[in-house]
């Protein structure tokens, strides 16, 4: 009396169908996670770099001395 119904078979190959799809799904979920997540890391690695980058080029802008025509520009 081991033999399963036809039911119980189509019952049981359904859920595995189901559980299936979702363990998919969780794994996709979780790469999609780990790439945003390394996405997120390196955007805002490279917008540390830039604003590093813009402040060291104004603090050099203001460092350089006036050219003679800068200093008094109502002379002609």
């Amino acid at each position: 009396m081991n033999q399963k119904s036809k039911q119980r078979i189509d019952a049981d190959n359904a859920f595995l169908r189901v559980q299936t799809q979702a363990i998919v799904r969780e794994r996709l979920q979780s790469e999609a996670d780990v790439a945003a997540l390394a996405r997120d890391t390196n955007t805002a690695r490279l917008k540390e770099l830039r604003l590093l980058k813009e402040a060291n080029e104004r603090e050099a802008l203001a460092a350089r001395p006036l050219s003679s025509k800068m200093k008094n520009p109502s002379l002609p």
